[in-house]
């Protein structure tokens, strides 16, 4: 039997950049919004974003997990700790320390207009 991972979908952002961070998770549908989650840059927003899809699937209990994110950056700086263990940044070290309780079983990249995390954050600021 195949086992199948749980979709949990995340993004952050700020406004303006650097500016206000926020940050959304989806997660089988629910949408989780976190906001004014201090200052700093999109890159910040991201790593928040990413942290906060793993403390999310740990408190609801998940198990199988797959974090889905579009910003690559972060994507492959998350997926490096995850396989050497080591942190290149404070928000990595932070996501691995969590990850030490119960890590992802993958942490994937896909573009933005599939990221529903990033759909429900988009809906929040109309142009």
């Amino acid at each position: 039997m195949i086992r199948r991972r749980l979709k949990v979908f995340f993004d952050g952002g700020c406004r303006p950049n650097p500016g206000r961070i926020e940050a959304a998770v989806v997660v089988r549908g629910a949408v989780y919004v976190f906001d004014d989650l201090g200052q700093g840059s999109n890159t910040d927003a991201e790593w928040l974003a990413l942290i906060r899809a793993l403390e999310l699937a740990q408190s609801l209990g998940l198990a199988d997990v797959e974090l889905i994110g579009d910003a690559r950056q972060i994507i492959d700086a998350a997926d490096a700790a995850l396989r050497s263990g080591r942190a290149g940044s404070a928000h990595a070290a932070t996501f691995l320390a969590l990850a030490g309780k119960r890590a992802p079983d993958r942490v994937r990249w896909i573009k933005r207009e599939q990221n529903l995390a990033g759909i429900a954050l988009a809906a929040r600021h109309p142009r």
